[in-house]
């Protein structure tokens, strides 16, 4: 794979052959940021864990330069932050056994730039060799503006592929903005109860960010638990932590307009909210 960015690398944890290594992946997660990968696919990264008929790959679109920073970091330059946030996503896909780890090492600013095709390309490229049966991204409602261009990029990507080497299942997932507020029968609920201690360690792998002032491992443990807890109130907890996505296969294999997609949920979400005080009113 040749990508645009010169600062661009695969790493493999297990040493495979790189074109055997992209192939075997089932499940593929296309982020924006060293750790978004972690935070928000977590389901996929445990059902494929040390299990010889599963692979997960993980795919950072950015080059972490704008992280914010203090502590040990706080004198640490945009290229020196580079440099960690990359060691620290390899040793994440190390931990987590996966079967590959991508960064594209582009600027946000060129994500956010809907007219470069070079996102659009690098991701297209990644999916045609992986072929996955499940692609994962972020949600359309998220707040984070390279969060949601990463997923508008990945749509894009996935829209120029041929059918048949389409991602069978593509899901958004929460990162800054939760999913909680969807009406429940719309959410797709990804267990992520699996093996704490890893789901910990993978957290735990990025120093840069929690010792830099945020408790990223902290609140994504508590967003999966308090999903699980709040999710039904009249049923007892199947599991104790969760995490919600939204089924995006639909919009990617159609011509619609993203908005207009994610605008149908809000819709939802508005109506029952009025109907449930109209309701009793």
């Amino acid at each position: 794979m040749m990508f645009t960015s010169k600062s661009a690398g695969v790493f493999v944890p297990d040493t495979a052959f790189l074109p055997y290594a992209v192939e075997r992946t089932t499940a593929l997660c296309i982020a924006a940021h060293q750790d978004d990968v972690e935070l928000m696919a977590y389901a996929p990264i445990v059902d494929a864990y040390r299990k010889p008929d599963k692979w997960f790959t993980g795919v950072v679109v950015t080059d972490g330069a704008g992280s914010p920073r203090s502590g040990v970091y706080e004198r640490y330059s945009d290229e020196d932050m580079k440099e960690v946030r990359s060691r620290e996503q390899n040793h994440a896909a190390l931990l987590g056994d996966y079967a590959a780890c991508i960064q594209l090492g582009f600027a946000s600013r060129e994500v956010k730039d809907a007219a470069n095709p070079d996102v659009v390309s690098d991701i297209r490229m990644i999916i045609k060799s992986c072929l996955p049966n499940i692609l994962y991204t972020h949600n359309l409602a998220d707040k984070h503006d390279t969060h949601v261009a990463v997923a508008l990029r990945t749509i894009a990507a996935c829209r120029l592929l041929p059918p048949e080497q389409r991602p069978k299942k593509i899901v958004s997932c929460e990162v800054w903005r939760g999913l909680d507020w969807m009406c429940d029968s719309q959410k797709l609920v990804m267990d992520t109860s699996g093996h704490p201690s890893l789901s910990a360690a993978l957290l735990g792998a990025f120093d840069s960010q929690i010792a830099g002032g945020k408790r990223y491992d902290l609140a994504a443990a508590g967003r999966r638990m308090a999903n699980a807890t709040f999710f039904q109130s009249h049923d007892v907890d199947e599991t104790d932590s969760v995490s919600f996505g939204i089924d995006i296969t639909e919009l990617v294999n159609s011509d619609e307009v993203p908005e207009k997609f994610i605008g149908q949920y809000i819709d939802n979400f508005k109506a029952e909210v009025y109907n449930r005080i109209g309701g009793l009113s």
